[in-house]
C-alpha cells in the first residue's frame, strides 16, 4: 500500500481498536495535516532547511494523535508506528517523526519546554505541533471530546470547554507558543472565529432555555 493510503487506514483502524472518538481520529488528523501543509508552504522561503522534509512533517501531522496518552500506551503507540513506517521512511525520518510526536502536545511543552535534539528538523517539530495547536481553536471539537469523555450534557460540556479555552487555547498568542510567521497571523484569525462559536452557542443555549417547557 501506497505510504498517504496506509497512514491514514492507520488512523481507522488504531482509532476504532482504541476507542478514539471523533475529535482526535481521522478527521482530526486530516485538519492537523492540511494546516502543517499551509505552514510548510508559507514558511518554505523563511525556513529553506525545511525542503524536502514534507514526509516527515505530513506522516507526523496525520499520526500525531495515534501515540496519545490520553488514548493509548505511547511506547506502544510508537512501536505501532515505527512497524508502520520501517519499510516506507528512512532511519533518520522515522526517528525524527517518533521524537516529534513524542514531544509535541501543549502539555509536554508546559513541563518540559522544546526538545533539543531534533537538529535539522526543529522547524519541521514546529511547523507539526503548530499545526495542531491551530486545530484546537475549533471550539466544537472541544466540546465533543468533553462530551465523549464524560458523558456530560452539551450544557456542561459547553462549561468545561469555555474554561478550556479561558485557561489555554487564548493564552498560546501571550505564551509565544507560535514560532512561525504564518501561524502567528492565522492564530489571530482563529482566535476570532472561535470567540464566534462561544457567542454563538451562547444564543443557541439561552433561545432553549426561553422557549423549553419545564
Amino acid at each position: 500500500m501506497r505510504l498517504l493510503p496506509a497512514l491514514f487506514f492507520f488512523v481507522k483502524t488504531i482509532s476504532q481498536e482504541k476507542q478514539i472518538d471523533e475529535s482526535h481520529s481521522i478527521g482530526h488528523s486530516m485538519k492537523v495535516l492540511n494546516y502543517a501543509s499551509d505552514i510548510y508552504t508559507n514558511s518554505l522561503h523563511e525556513y529553506p532547511e525545511i525542503f524536502n522534509q514534507e514526509n516527515v512533517i505530513y506522516t507526523s501531522a496525520i499520526l500525531h494523535d495515534m501515540c496519545d496518552k490520553k488514548y493509548i500506551n505511547q511506547k506502544e503507540g510508537l512501536t505501532k508506528i515505527n512497524d508502520l513506517l520501517q519499510y516506507k521512511m528512512s532511519y533518520l525520518e522515522i526517528k525524527s517523526c517518533k521524537e516529534i510526536m513524542r514531544t509535541m502536545s501543549y502539555s509536554y511543552v508546559k513541563a518540559n519546554n522544546f526538545p533539543n535534539n531534533l537538529g535539522h528538523y526543529t522547524t519541521a517539530y514546529h511547523i507539526v505541533r503548530e499545526a495542531d495547536l491551530l486545530a484546537s481553536y475549533d471550539f466544537d471539537r472541544a466540546m465533543m471530546y468533553h462530551m465523549y469523555k464524560t458523558n456530560e450534557d452539551v450544557y456542561k460540556s459547553f462549561e468545561n470547554s469555555k474554561t478550556l479555552f479561558n485557561n489555554r487555547v487564548f493564552t498560546y498568542i501571550s505564551e509565544d507558543m507560535f514560532k512561525t510567521r504564518y501561524s502567528r497571523g492565522k492564530s489571530l484569525e482563529l482566535e476570532k472565529e472561535s470567540f464566534n462559536q462561544i457567542q454563538s452557542w451562547e444564543h443557541i443555549m439561552k433561545s432553549y432555555e426561553k422557549n423549553e417547557v419545564l
